[in-house]
Order: C-alpha cells, then sequence, then structure tokens
C-alpha cells in the first residue's frame, strides 16, 4: 500500500504555486516538490494531486492500493462525488489517472494532520524569488 498526501501552497490568489508531495511506501519515505506555474490555490491543490499521481503511474506503481490524502475539502469532495463545477478539467485528468490503479482511497484530512506535505510545499514556494527580489 502507498500512503499520498499532497498539498499545495501559493502566494497570492492566483500567483505562483507550488506543490509539496509525501509517499510512504514499505516503512520508506520519499518527499518530492515541484513548481506548478501561476494558479488560483483550488488549481494548484488539484495540480498537486495530479502530479503525484502522474509520479506514481510514471514509476510503474499501478498495481499498487494508494490511500491518498489532502487536506483540501473541494478536491477530496469533487473526487468522491466525482464532479466539480468550476474545476471539471482538473477533476478529469485526476479521475483518469486514478483509474490506472487498483484502488485508490481518497480521503480528506485536517491541515494538521497533513503537515508533511505541507511543509514541503512551503519550503519549494519559498525557494520562487518574490517579484520585488533580485
Amino acid at each position: 500500500m502507498i500512503h499520498l498526501n499532497t498539498d499545495a501552497a501559493v502566494r497570492g490568489n492566483p500567483g505562483p504555486a507550488t506543490a509539496g508531495i509525501l509517499i510512504v511506501q514499505d516503512h520508506q519515505q520519499l518527499q518530492l516538490t515541484a513548481n506548478l506555474g501561476q494558479l488560483n490555490n483550488h488549481e494548484a491543490e488539484f495540480a498537486a494531486a495530479i502530479w503525484a499521481f502522474e509520479y506514481l503511474s510514471q514509476t510503474n506503481q499501478t498495481h499498487e492500493i494508494v490511500a491518498f490524502q489532502s487536506d483540501s475539502r473541494i478536491l477530496i469532495d469533487s473526487l468522491n462525488k466525482r464532479y466539480s463545477k468550476s474545476y471539471s478539467t482538473y477533476l478529469a485528468q485526476l479521475l483518469a489517472l486514478q483509474a490506472k490503479f487498483d484502488l485508490v482511497l481518497n480521503q480528506w484530512v485536517a491541515e494538521s494532520q497533513n503537515s508533511g506535505a505541507h511543509h514541503l510545499a512551503i519550503q519549494a514556494l519559498q525557494k520562487i524569488k518574490k517579484p520585488d527580489s533580485q
């Protein structure tokens, strides 16, 4: 089983966005970050999850059960309902990725339970220069 946590950080809304991904499998932990470009907060949460599932897919882990957790209620609710009025394109892409896996369990967690992915996203965002920085 793979335990997957994602979070996004955005400076501004919209603004530069980053993702923090925490993967735990067989007592091994993998921490990943990504720059997501200019997005709003909700778009960034979807993009972080998409990036994480793309990574798992590209590393041939689709045969695994994935316990996916996020502190984004709109992301998890959209996945569980298989519907999003405002983020349908992101949702369709994410559902298509999740369909490649044997089983994905989507669960909302409080921000305090998602601190690993949260800290990774914040650290990645801090590395992006602010517009007034030289």
